[in-house]
């Protein structure tokens, strides 16, 4: 799972059926597989949304009150 979610984070355009077929094989049952795609993906989207609007992370993220 991590593995596909790292490999769809860095490189998306490499995601092939195979990725699908992997997390199948381990026991990931289709509606768990479009759950991890969607988490992973919703995660990159606002992440690049608020990179794209020059968002700050909150102070409590760096563990300091910068």
């Amino acid at each position: 799972m991590l593995e596909y979610a790292d490999k769809l984070t860095r490189t998306p355009s490499a995601m092939r059926a195979g990725d699908v077929e992997a997390l199948r094989g381990v026991g990931f049952s289709d509606a768990d597989v479009l759950h991890i795609a969607e988490v992973t993906s919703y995660y990159a989207y606002v992440n690049r949304i608020a990179d794209g609007l020059g968002v700050d992370l909150e102070p409590w993220i760096w563990g300091t009150d910068r």
